[in-house]
């Protein structure tokens, strides 16, 4: 068999969520359906990240076996024979040994909020959540330190059976992009909407609702108390592989020196 590795991107608001489910719309339905036809066998694939319903992607990565890859099976053939909503933006051989899931070291999402009065702009509002009242960026960043490192996060997530609700949550902050804020969530893994829990947990901080120190006094208590926020923002932006960690570090760094510096450390 020969280990292929796709980058996808897609608009997750059809979809409903990346795993395959009986008689709903998938971005792994669609995309075993249409390689499937074209290699001429049926096929699993396995992804980084299993985004749920309404969620997108920039960078998701998955990887496919295949008895034979033919030579004419290149990007433009496969987005020719996928629906609009879904694009494969490269295809490369691996290793056997290489697994889209467990060989991932990190995910990174982006979630974006307006909270200007006027709203999201109209080309925006299928990407953008609207907020209501004006938000303290250095209140929402303060609240979200504490929670970076290794954690229990079962207080952020919706728990399955004999799963194990400890990640490493590497980086989680706010900053103003533009007339939206962007919320940027990296962690080695996700729990079951843990990033929205997480976004629903810093908006009340952010607003004034709730004390700096509320989002940490819950991941300690265990007891779930933020809302789960609403999909349509939230994107997969990226995801790393050790080749990729380097990288990684740099960009945390970068960030770490830019605060001391803000803070006049």
């Amino acid at each position: 068999m020969n280990r292929i590795r796709l980058d996808i991107a897609y608009d997750g608001r059809e979809f409903a969520g990346w795993a395959r489910q009986r008689d709903l719309r998938t971005v792994q339905g669609e995309l075993e359906q249409m390689i499937g036809n074209l290699v001429g066998t049926e096929v699993e694939i396995t992804c980084a990240g299993r985004t749920d319903a309404g969620v997108h992607a920039r960078g998701q990565v998955a990887h496919v076996d295949v008895p034979t890859w033919p030579t004419d099976l290149d990007t433009w053939r496969l987005n020719r024979a996928l629906p609009a909503d879904i694009r494969v933006l490269a295809i490369s051989a691996v290793p056997s040994d290489f697994d889209a899931r467990f060989s991932a070291l990190w995910r990174r999402y982006t979630y974006r909020v307006c909270d200007s009065p006027i709203g999201p702009a109209p080309l925006d509002r299928g990407h953008v959540l609207q907020w209501g009242k004006a938000l303290d960026l250095d209140a929402m960043n303060a609240a979200a330190r504490p929670l970076i490192g290794e954690h229990d996060f079962t207080a952020y997530c919706k728990m399955r059976e004999d799963a194990s609700a400890v990640r490493a949550l590497m980086d989680l902050h706010c900053e103003r992009v533009g007339v939206d804020i962007v919320i940027t969530v990296i962690a080695d893994a996700f729990c079951h909407s843990m990033v929205r829990s997480l976004i629903g947990a810093l908006l009340p901080v952010g607003d004034g609702r709730k004390s700096v120190t509320w989002p940490f006094d819950m991941l300690t208590s265990g007891i779930r108390g933020a809302a789960v926020m609403p999909p349509h923002p939230l994107v997969l932006e990226e995801v790393g592989y050790p080749a990729d960690s380097q990288f990684l570090d740099r960009q945390l760094q970068t960030k770490q020196h830019r605060s001391i510096r803000e803070s006049g450390g």
